[in-house]
């Protein structure tokens, strides 16, 4: 265990510096830059703006200035929000995000893992179609047409949410099940595929030959073997889904990690972008890493190397 997570530790640094370097050099082949919004500053301003931040610089000081500051934690300011460093931005937009991340990773959870499981203990039945019918539907359909719809329905029909807004519990409600609906698309399908394989097994036979009740069996015995297929897929949705989706927080007008993504991509703003996909990237690394470890721990039989 020590040998991988020592291992996977240096692989995290090399994939953080190589997805630093490619989005550098991606953002500053894009026209324009920082100083080329519809803001127009004095040439005195925007030639000490430019020093500031050593946009006059070759690519190659450029690079190295900016990447040696990341190498300590320091993203450094932004270059359209005056007085505002990058890792204050990050610090407002993270827990509204991550809030309502959480939020929705626990209704895709308990909405995927129950319509999967019972669509696999009922296969072929109409439970079975009706919740595969749905999880088709939730993948199908893009996320700004649900919240859409949902805002249509619930907000100007219903009238049972607000259209926007962030800060009371009822605000939450309506973005997190937007942003929950695929995610429990894709747990249902592979909680329901997970389940069917490990049904078929032997020991799933023995333990209902032996008596046991079916709810033991299935509930300690057959969920934990058909739980890695959406282990799996956790990881990269945890963090996903952490870090904000961009459409429904636009949507909803919630100033999380999202929407300052956005507008930082927007304004050519390099050092909140930079400092945004290395949070990003970093909790994908890291979640990745800790959905191998979990393996080990739902199945003893997998080794870690």
């Amino acid at each position: 265990m020590i040998r991988f997570l020592i291992r996977r530790a240096v692989w995290i640094v090399i994939t953080l510096w190589l997805v630093y370097t490619l989005s550098f050099f991606l953002m500053l082949a894009v026209p324009g830059g920082p100083m080329s919004g519809e803001r127009a500053y004095p040439p005195e301003i925007e030639k000490m703006r430019k020093d500031r931040f050593h946009l006059n610089d070759p690519w190659p000081v450029q690079y190295w200035y900016y990447l040696s500051n990341a190498c300590r934690g320091d993203f450094l300011s932004s270059q359209v929000l005056n007085d505002y460093e990058v890792s204050e931005i990050i610090s407002q937009g993270f827990p509204i995000s991550a809030t309502l991340g959480v939020l929705a990773m626990s209704m895709a959870l308990i909405l995927g893992l129950s319509a999967g499981i019972i669509a696999a203990l009922w296969r072929n039945s109409l439970l079975d179609v009706f919740f595969r019918s749905l999880a088709t539907i939730g993948i199908a359909v893009p996320n700004f047409i649900l919240a859409g719809l949902a805002i249509m329905i619930f907000v100007f029909q219903l009238k049972w949410f607000p259209a926007a807004g962030w800060g009371k519990p009822i605000d939450m409600v309506l973005p997190s099940l937007c942003l929950a609906a695929p995610f429990a698309a894709y747990i249902s399908r592979l909680t329901r595929t997970g389940m069917l394989d490990v049904l078929g097994q032997d020991y799933i036979r023995t333990a209902y030959a032996k008596g046991l009740m079916p709810s033991t069996v299935v509930l300690k015995h057959a969920v934990r073997g058909a739980l890695l297929p959406v282990v799996s897929y956790l990881g990269p949705a945890v963090a996903g889904i952490l870090t904000g989706s961009l459409v429904i927080e636009r949507i909803f007008f919630l100033p999380g990690l999202g929407t300052h993504f956005i507008e930082a991509v927007t304004q050519r703003d390099y050092t909140t972008s930079l400092g945004i996909v290395m949070v990003s990237t970093a909790l994908v690394l890291v979640m990745n890493t800790l959905v191998d470890v979990s393996y080990q721990l739902l199945d003893p039989r997998i080794k870690l190397k």
